[in-house]
């Protein structure tokens, strides 16, 4: 074989070699980039701040704990914590609002004001209570679910009708949600409250939670597309 055969064959092997193996790698399916799993959204808390209206009857079946049966059957994930004690009253909730709100505190349910309006505390004074808690909430980015309170006129129809009328104001001038009365349905229901006909049973608890559910509703919504 002539010097010019032998190196077009050695040439032509060389490439046939080349051909082979290009083909076979083009052939061998590339690793598929593993995509990271969603991390799931961080659970944040709902402060309840309140009196015996969020304690009663139990601690397994308050409102508060009711509500959080509401958010883990609609997979939602937000923790309830129920900052509530027997007796308190708004200025009790002011004393106590910063050991409430943890960190992670998205929204405060302030469903304080049953006990001043039985006392008879001045309504300028629950008034101004109610809004130091508000600004102290709010200047934390937290958003506040206000809960309306009604009372009895023990201490003249005067002092009933200026009550029910701080809340409105308050929403006017905060902008907060508010529930318009929490007892509604649970005042002066023999069916709804325990033995004392002040304080819910477990039937009277968990009308309180059907009647926040539908203002609390809303705000995980907005947090939510707020990335809160």
């Amino acid at each position: 074989m002539s010097r010019f055969t032998r190196t077009l064959s050695v040439s032509c092997s060389a490439a046939a070699v080349a051909a082979v193996a290009s083909c076979g790698a083009a052939s061998v399916p590339s690793a598929p980039t593993p995509v990271a799993a969603a991390e799931p959204a961080p659970v944040r808390t709902i402060v309840v701040l309140g009196d015996s209206l969020a304690v009663t009857p139990t601690s397994s079946v308050n409102f508060p704990a009711q509500l959080q049966q509401k958010l883990d059957a609609a997979a939602l994930r937000w923790r309830i914590r129920n900052a509530s004690i027997s007796g308190d009253t708004t200025g009790g909730g002011v004393r106590r609002l910063d050991d409430a709100l943890t960190a992670d505190t998205g929204i405060l349910v302030l469903a304080l004001g049953a006990n001043d309006g039985l006392r008879g505390v001045d309504v300028a004074s629950v008034e101004k209570n109610l809004s130091g808690i508000i600004e102290r909430a709010q200047a934390r980015g937290i958003t506040v679910l206000l809960c309306g309170m009604e009372t009895p006129p023990m201490n003249g129809w005067d002092y009933t009708v200026s009550f029910h009328r701080l809340f409105p104001r308050l929403v006017a001038k905060y902008g907060v949600a508010l529930v318009p009365f929490l007892l509604e349905g649970v005042a002066l229901n023999p069916d709804m409250n325990g033995q004392d006909s002040i304080h819910p049973n477990a039937a009277g608890a968990a009308r309180i939670a059907d009647t926040v559910w539908p203002f609390l509703q809303p705000l995980l919504q907005s947090a939510a597309v707020a990335g809160v």
